[in-house]
């Protein structure tokens, strides 16, 4: 008789974290302000704020917006207020930067809320190789906000987990 296959990481008491769980759904957007700018560079007041007067910002509606601006261009922090001020009655969120910077900014609304009373005294495995853009810095913002519940810390897969931490006894 052959013997049973038994799933012993199923059976075990590790708890597998996927931040892919917790991407929040909806459309990204880098809006670039250059070409608001003076030949890509200068911003002029007068003419930036005819720019954001005269601008559809309902078409950002229930969108997560990344303000940029690509050209080495000196942008004064209004400026980036102001967008986001007109922004807010429509976007999700809206933060300074590039599309990892956006994700991350997510991350951090997510970990920040999430409860981790659930992983007390286990050992938790954090799966990488995500196929949506989780950024790097969601999984250092998750082990710190894991660390002072968990008995230990891995990250990977349960077949080739790289153990992180491990609570002294």
């Amino acid at each position: 008789m052959a013997e049973e296959i038994v799933n012993r990481v199923a059976q075990s008491k590790l708890m597998v974290v996927d931040l892919e769980d917790y991407y929040p759904d909806g459309e990204r957007h880098v809006f670039d302000i250059k070409d608001w700018l003076y030949e890509g560079f200068v911003l002029r007041e007068k003419e930036f704020r005819q720019y954001v007067k005269d601008y559809d910002w309902s078409q950002h509606q229930n969108q997560y917006v990344a303000l940029t601006c690509s050209t080495d261009a000196i942008i004064p922090a209004w400026s980036f207020m102001l967008l986001t001020l007109e922004l807010q009655p429509y976007a999700k969120k809206v933060c300074v930067g590039n599309l990892e910077m956006l994700e991350t900014s997510l991350f951090q609304d997510v970990i920040n809320t999430l409860d981790v009373e659930s992983y007390k005294d286990k050992p938790i495995i954090i799966k990488g190789c995500a196929n949506k853009p989780v950024p790097t810095n969601a999984y250092l913002m998750l082990s710190s906000k894991l660390k002072p519940v968990a008995k230990s810390i891995m990250y990977g897969e349960a077949c080739s987990s790289v153990p992180l931490f491990k609570r002294k006894k």
